[in-house]
């Protein structure tokens, strides 16, 4: 006769098993239906291109729809939002980005989200570069003369971003806080009023995305100083890094990845995680993405997650010590 520890120990081990089973089967099943793809930007803009390119890739594997839907305002926080609260069964994903990931959280206290609770990192897609740009009027032309002449001119050099918290002024407050400078920032609705400005000298500097930069660079209105991340841009291999360019330690990356909510299966993760990884390694995803200016950069889940929280406290740091906060101007 079975005693009770062996009864419940039996019924331990069922519910396990049941549980590896259910598991299995829904991997097995999964996707049944459309995946949504949650872009918190509008239609057109680097986050949204970058979707529609692997979104495409991603149903071709899955042999599932994958519906791109832009959810945007309030730099990305309403999307997000959005991702953060649908159900987590592996229909809905976000396609996520440093800014609104990382930077957004680090310079907004009352978020109605946590991106470090409430998302699991499925896989870092690619990465965009940031252009450190001068109005060519500005006596500089690499990063050490800019640093000299803002030094010599505290705050009379002004700087435009698209808006308080945006990823173009956290990286021109963390050259700020490196290099001692006391560049001022100018903050507008937008990337594009702020590039405008600057092409017509209104404003002295900035950083931009590679994409938005390179025109106004190739035609002579803007002057490429140097570029943000830790390796130069097979589209501008002439112009050094901020960091070999005088600058150590200076680096900021626009990347970009897949985020589920919370709870979704393991099993589906890693499916999604295989199938993100296989999609970025087929050469005409990493054509068409190079024409956007990215740089595939394919990381799993588990360092991808650290590389996040990293950036996170990185950017924690440098909004506490030059005091930026959502609200300021």
């Amino acid at each position: 006769m079975m005693t009770k520890q062996a009864h419940k120990s039996l019924m331990v081990a069922a519910a396990v098993a049941g549980s590896m089973f259910a598991g299995q089967a829904l991997a097995q099943a999964w996707p049944a239906k459309p995946i949504r793809m949650v872009v918190p930007f509008p239609v057109g803009g680097g986050s949204d291109s970058t979707a529609r390119i692997l979104s495409q890739r991603l149903q071709d594997r899955l042999k599932q729809q994958i519906i791109i839907e832009n959810r945007t305002g309030a730099g990305g926080a309403i999307g997000t939002e959005f991702a953060a609260r649908a159900a987590p069964d592996g229909y809905t994903i976000l396609l996520g980005s440093a800014s609104e990931i990382v930077m957004l959280p680090a310079v907004a206290s009352k978020l109605s989200f946590d991106p470090l609770k409430d998302f699991v990192a499925i896989a870092r897609v690619a990465d965009v570069p940031l252009l450190l740009v001068t109005h060519p009027a500005l006596p500089v032309k690499t990063t050490r003369d800019l640093v000299e002449l803002a030094r010599k001119r505290p705050g009379d050099i002004n700087y435009g971003s698209a808006g308080n918290g945006s990823t173009s002024h956290l990286s021109m407050a963390l050259f700020n806080s490196v290099t001692g400078t006391k560049m001022v920032h100018v903050p507008y609705k937008g990337s594009v009023q702020a590039t405008t400005d600057l092409v017509a000298g209104t404003l002295q500097a900035g950083t931009n995305t590679m994409p938005a930069s390179l025109p106004f660079v190739k035609s002579g209105r803007l002057r490429a100083v140097a570029i943000t991340t830790p390796r130069r841009s097979l589209l501008l291999p002439d112009v050094p890094t901020v960091a070999e360019s005088g600058v150590p330690g200076y680096e900021v990356t626009l990347w970009t990845g897949v985020f589920s909510p919370t709870g979704t299966p393991k099993e589906i993760v890693a499916q999604f995680g295989r199938e993100i990884e296989a999609s970025l390694a087929q050469p005409d995803t990493r054509e068409a993405l190079s024409r956007l200016g990215s740089e595939v950069n394919f990381s799993p889940l588990e360092p991808f997650t650290a590389f996040m929280r990293a950036e996170y406290a990185k950017w924690v740091k440098v909004t506490r010590e030059a005091n930026i906060r959502l609200d300021q101007q």
